[in-house]
């Protein structure tokens, strides 16, 4: 699926220009005069870059982006100031704009900054998905993605045994109690059996531990249960 870019100037013409040459290159776009209607369409969801101009009506773009950067440090955002604005350039980086293009610009020029920033964005997402992986061994699982893996196989756990996992991995070569593990995974509020545990812990076993590679999850008998790679 292609990016989709929100251009946000007052400018008509100015703004008919980039969205056809944006949709020339490919990209989705969507357009809007104020900062205003431009929150609205940001708040809905969807928008990969934001052209944004810093003089607006209704919200200035310098607003527009303090607002935004307040819940959202990953969208990037390029702002369209006025050539001798040197304040409004500071100010617009100082609040986490990732660039800045002077009017009158080069659609080149333009362009390439567009694509320097989706990219910068793309790597920091695979970087930050990465780092959201919990490992043991040979088995992984993200916390983002819900997908866990043991070596290449994919693993498909149910929900009450993906949070046991998790658990596990978090407090991995540490040995917890069966009362810990239901506080953490059932809740403080759960009255049941901490038998549930070793049920679970069973069903969990099944599915990541396999005859011919090492056990992963072990039994401390009278204590509880420890998630570690060796014996």
């Amino acid at each position: 699926m292609s990016e989709y870019i929100l251009i946000v100037e007052d400018e008509e013409k100015i703004a008919r220009v980039l969205e056809i040459e944006l949709e020339s290159e490919g990209y989705r776009v969507a357009k809007v005069s104020n900062g205003i209607d431009a929150l609205e369409v940001y708040r809905a969801g969807g928008i990969d870059l934001i052209l944004l101009d810093v003089m607006l009506p209704g919200m200035s773009g310098i607003e527009l982006l303090r607002k935004i950067r307040g819940n959202d440090s990953q969208i990037a955002i390029l702002l369209l100031t006025a050539k001798d604005s040197i304040e409004d350039k500071v100010s617009g980086l100082d609040l986490g704009a990732n660039d800045y293009i002077t009017k009158p610009f080069i659609i080149e020029e333009l362009l390439a900054r567009v694509r320097a920033a989706l990219r910068l964005n793309a790597l920091q997402t695979e970087q930050a998905i990465t780092e959201q992986w919990l490992t043991v061994g040979n088995l992984k699982l993200n916390e983002s993605t819900r997908e866990v893996f043991r070596e290449n196989d994919s693993i498909d756990l149910t929900p009450r045994e993906f949070d046991l996992l998790v658990y596990l991995l978090k407090n991995k070569r540490q040995v917890l109690g069966r009362e810990q593990i239901v506080s953490a995974v059932w809740g403080y509020d759960y009255y049941g059996d901490t038998n549930v545990v070793d049920v679970y812990i069973r069903y969990v076993r099944k599915k990541i531990d396999r005859a011919s590679e090492p056990d992963l999850i072990h039994t401390v008998r009278g204590v509880g249960y420890v998630l570690k790679d060796t014996p």
